[in-house]
């Protein structure tokens, strides 16, 4: 296809973005090619190991192509972004549970369905351009695609900070919060791909000192409060002005909801765990939540004014990450 370059070379197999202009917006078509990959090459003795990148210089992937659910949404279709969630996830974890190697290369804008493509790579490098954030808190939405799950494993109360503000995070506290693991300076990327492919030798990835990490020495101990309204109280009083503008500018129950599910995913025994509930709010996104309306303000007409009109109550949360039932995500076998 030609959003992806899917090959074999070497002892790899190959997964490259291929539309820098998009800042390579993962696609649900994309989504779908990228599973069907690695169950492809899953008993497949010519692969030893996954390698995951990008062309162009700005991004990785910077987040899900979510236009077309926008638009069904609007329409009253509520089945064509549930299905296209639905196999992201499934995507999402046959990468943290893919029995070789994955190594995902993650320079530019790692965001969204980026982190749900590179964050769960058992081998994360970032460079010097890398930035990751989960900024779904100002779209309406939370943070998915396993982002629970990467939050609410990172030290103190990172997780809840980046859940509900959507910082970007360099290579030095991508590294600190968990999202990556080698700093790696990005001009010597090519030629480690090139010999990961002759070789598959995994000792080859000797990453340098990592840049520094601003989040080890922030104080987020305002993020311990119960409720965001605490939260926002204890920023008040420590005179934290850029933090409350984000915070006063995010959805108030995309907020309250991804610290209940940051939460939550703490006591989660595998990914699939948190998964399932996020699943549960994408499931019931476009017709009960701040989305729509979010993307509209956002990435459709960008006036960066949405107008949050959604119920945040502690009830509502609930509601939202309730059971589906018979609609609960399934996880689809190997081919």
């Amino acid at each position: 296809m030609d959003d992806l370059n899917i090959r074999k070379s070497g002892r790899a197999g190959r997964i490259t973005f291929t539309r820098p202009k998009a800042l390579n917006a993962l696609s649900h078509e994309m989504a779908l090619a990228i599973h069907d990959a690695l169950d492809g090459w899953r008993d497949d003795p010519q692969v030893e190991l996954v390698i995951i990148d990008a062309e162009g210089d700005r991004a990785f992937c910077a987040g899900g192509d979510i236009a077309a659910v926008y638009r069904a949404g609007l329409a009253g279709d509520y089945a064509l972004g549930q299905r296209f969630f639905a196999d992201e996830y499934r995507m999402n974890a046959a990468i943290a549970d893919y029995p070789k190697p994955i190594v995902a290369f993650m320079g530019g804008f790692v965001m969204g369905g980026g982190v749900g493509v590179g964050g769960h790579a058992s081998h994360r490098i970032v460079g010097d351009t890398t930035q990751i954030a989960m900024p779904e808190s100002g779209i309406g939405l939370i943070p998915d695609v396993g982002g629970t799950w990467l939050l609410s494993r990172a030290p103190g109360r990172i997780g809840e900070y980046l859940a509900l503000t959507g910082a970007r995070m360099g290579a030095g506290d991508a590294i600190h919060a968990g999202f990556a693991d080698t700093y790696l300076p990005e001009d010597r990327w090519p030629d480690l791909i090139d010999r990961l492919e002759a070789t598959g030798d995994l000792s080859l990835i000797e990453g340098g000192d990592a840049p520094s990490a601003p989040l080890k020495t922030r104080d987020l101990s305002a993020f311990a409060q119960d409720t965001v309204a605490d939260i926002i109280d204890a920023l008040e009083q420590d005179g934290d002005a850029q933090t409350l503008k984000i915070l006063h500018a995010n959805s108030p129950l995309s907020m309250a909801a991804g610290l209940a599910m940051v939460r939550a995913a703490r006591g989660d025994a595998r990914m699939q765990d948190a998964l399932a509930r996020e699943y549960r709010f994408t499931y019931r996104a476009t017709q009960e939540t701040d989305f729509l309306e979010g993307v509209r303000a956002q990435i459709i007409d960008k006036d960066r004014k949405p107008r949050w009109m959604s119920d945040a109550s502690p009830d509502h949360v609930a509601a939202l990450l309730a059971p589906l039932g018979a609609h609960e995500l399934s996880w689809r076998e190997p081919a």
